[in-house]
């Protein structure tokens, strides 16, 4: 063990050692000892401020905190220790042991040195150092005030219950009343300036030193707290409890901003200590107030009266809370609460249909003062992270970035990710987060059922691809096997009537029959391989369409584009102009078709327009209907224009990759 940690062992054990030692003389001190639960209580008190003092000075070695820690604790100690001897020793038993007169000066004099480690820890807090050199002279008039209280404390006689006995120092009451007072004076300006001093760290400190300021701020307030109560209560007792209560709570919470112990909790703890702080206020005075009213009135006090104001306090506590939240949270932080209003404003437009789920994730970043901030939501069907347009992402945030995940009712619902900065200020991150539950709930359901449609969709397109996919085998197999085959037999047929010469009128016949049936055959296969899949497609939408207008029955005009698409697509655009043509001849006696296929905007956009009568409705088992659905399968969109008497216009629009 190094020699450091060797002696900072050591004060901790003799800290804990006198504690001991305090609570077997303060024992022995029978009817003139404390009651049993104050020394209980200082020893307990004792030991964990010498366990905090430790800890601190291990793991921040050279830090001088820990060892002020350690120092006041063992102030601690050696106060139970002469106040548990002198009890014994002065009152109980007089003369048991020596040097009791000594030992009282030291219990009666020594009381300054409890406040001075806590002045010297908030001079040096959190860095060991002054806040600037200017603050050295401030420092040293400090520590000589305390000084000259403590020694000018020795020429005073004693007070009570140890006023029969004579101090062993000579005394000098008038020297030492008008000394001791400039001192006392002194030291009270010594903690104003050490309050000063934490002020004009917390001024120019930020993340982690302004959040160990705000720790000590909060721990230095039992600090005044034990002393109004010394000053307000007569009972010994009482005033002992409330300074080492002091002594500890404030060595806890230097401790735990030293070693930043969930630092940034502080935030919250500050919040809530005001909020209902002045909340148990404003109730206690309106309990007091409402009592006091109602027994005028109904002439005394009575059970009725008590049972009517606790009934009107319980009443108003829920309202009134959110009431003193928001008057603190204006108060003493601003950021928490302009982003709790901008949220609840949203959350209260999306109730009422002002505003659009998917909105969250720009509030929240508004909300945060966080441009970059995203918001990914957990979709159980998948088991995976999503962002807004329902794409996949990752689980490990960028860096600079971190991640806060987001629960509603104990089921996950995403996760934020966020600016590091953000995680200095918790409690704005986790209740921004809570607030906008709601809306984040509702984006995610949308995200998810977008996601679900996206994936039917998808699987629409495979299945029309794959459908497409058959038709091109099939119109393969027959141009190349049942069409070739027919074409082999028809020559065949020729080459027999060749072959048997003139003269053989009957079978010239019956073999000219049969090749004619074949050419009829070979002319319906190639229709139906037509109706598969046109083989102009293979060189591209523009000569397919140009070839089908070819053989309408009316005059078209086709304007394509020689640009080639996916062969799914190509295939989608001539099944629906071939519709369209369908729709044109049989149903709109048109007298001409404009049929145009161009790309706008990364979509190839085909249009069938004639001059027909008009009136087309794409009524449930129509050409009309079932085009819908091709074009809902292919992600696309359909557009029918049909004024009667003014022809109609079908606009297909239909996704193609750029």
């Amino acid at each position: 063990m190094p020699r450091r940690s060797t002696w900072l062992w050591g004060v901790a054990a003799l800290a804990a050692a006198l504690a001991v030692v305090a609570f077997v003389l303060d024992g022995l001190a029978g009817s003139s000892s404390d009651p049993w639960w104050v020394i209980t209580l200082a020893v307990g008190l004792i030991w964990a401020s010498a366990a905090i003092g430790l800890l601190v000075a291990i793991r921040r070695p050279g830090h001088p905190i820990g060892v002020l820690l350690l120092a006041g604790a063992l102030i601690l100690a050696l106060a139970g220790v002469t106040d548990g001897y002198a009890r014994y020793a002065a009152l109980e038993q007089p003369g048991a042991l020596p040097g009791v007169r000594w030992v009282v000066l030291w219990d009666q004099s020594s009381w300054a040195l409890l406040f001075a480690t806590v002045t010297a820890i908030a001079f040096l807090f959190p860095d060991g150092r002054l806040p600037s050199p200017r603050w050295r002279p401030v420092a040293i008039g400090a520590v000589a005030c305390f000084a000259t209280v403590i020694v000018t404390s020795f020429g005073r006689p004693f007070e009570p219950p140890y006023d029969d006995l004579r101090s062993p120092v000579p005394e000098f009451p008038g020297v030492i009343d008008a000394i001791g007072g400039m001192a006392l004076f002194g030291m009270l300006a010594s903690l104003f300036a050490a309050a000063w001093a934490v002020r004009v760290r917390f001024r120019g400190a930020t993340g982690i030193e302004r959040q160990q300021l705000k720790c000590l701020v909060y721990t230095a307030g039992v600090v005044p707290l034990s002393m109004l109560v010394g000053l307000a209560t007569k009972d010994d007792d009482v005033r002992t409890a409330s300074i080492l209560l002091m002594a500890t709570g404030f060595s806890g919470g230097v401790g735990l901003a030293v070693l930043r112990y969930r630092l940034y909790e502080i935030d919250r703890l500050i919040n809530r200590t005001l909020v209902y702080g002045v909340l148990t206020l404003l109730l206690a005075g309106g309990y007091a107030g409402l009592t006091l009213a109602l027994g005028v009135a109904v002439g005394g006090r009575s059970a009725w009266t008590t049972a009517a104001a606790t009934l009107a306090v319980a009443a108003t506590f829920r309202p009134l809370r959110q009431r003193v939240q928001l008057a603190v949270d204006r108060r003493f932080s601003r950021a928490r609460y302009d982003a709790l209003r901008r949220v609840e404003t949203f959350v209260s437009d999306l109730r009422a249909g002002r505003a659009a789920p998917e909105e969250i994730q720009s509030v929240l970043a508004q909300a945060l003062d966080d441009p970059g901030l995203e918001l990914h939501y957990w979709l159980a069907a998948s088991e995976a992270y999503a962002d807004a347009r329902g794409h996949a992402v990752s689980d490990d945030p960028p860096g600079g970035k971190a991640r806060t995940v987001v629960n509603r009712g104990g089921a996950p619902m995403g996760v934020v990710v966020h600016d590091v900065r953000l995680d200095d200020n918790p409690d704005l991150l986790k209740s921004v987060i809570a607030a906008a539950g709601l809306g984040i709930e509702m984006a995610r359901l949308r995200v998810e059922l977008r996601r679900q449609l996206d994936e039917v969709d998808a699987s629409r397109a495979r299945i029309v691809a794959a459908g497409y996919e058959e038709r091109r085998r099939i119109e393969r197999d027959l141009h190349d096997g049942a069409q070739q085959r027919l074409v082999s037999i028809g020559l065949s047929l020729r080459h027999l009537q060749h072959e048997l010469g003139p003269g053989s009128a009957p079978a010239d016949d019956t073999l000219d029959g049969a090749v004619q049936e074949i050419g009829r055959a070979i002319t319906e296969l190639r229709e139906l391989a037509r109706g598969v899949r046109p083989a102009q497609l293979d060189d591209g939408i523009a000569p397919a369409l140009r070839e089908l207008a070819g053989r309408a029955s009316l005059p078209v005009q086709v304007r394509a584009t020689d640009e080639r698409f996916s062969r799914g697509l190509e295939a989608a655009a001539y099944f629906i102009v071939c519709e369209g043509l369908t729709n044109a001849v049989k149903h709109a006696h048109a007298s001409q078709v404009v049929v145009t296929a161009t790309r706008q905007n990364g979509s190839l956009v085909v249009s069938v327009a004639d001059d027909g009568v008009g009136g087309a409705l794409p009524v449930a088992g129509s050409g009309l209907a079932g085009l819908a659905d091709r074009v809902a399968a292919q992600g696309g969109s359909l557009q029918l224009l049909s004024v009667p008497a003014a022809g109609t216009t079908l606009t297909v629009e239909l996704p193609c990759a750029s």
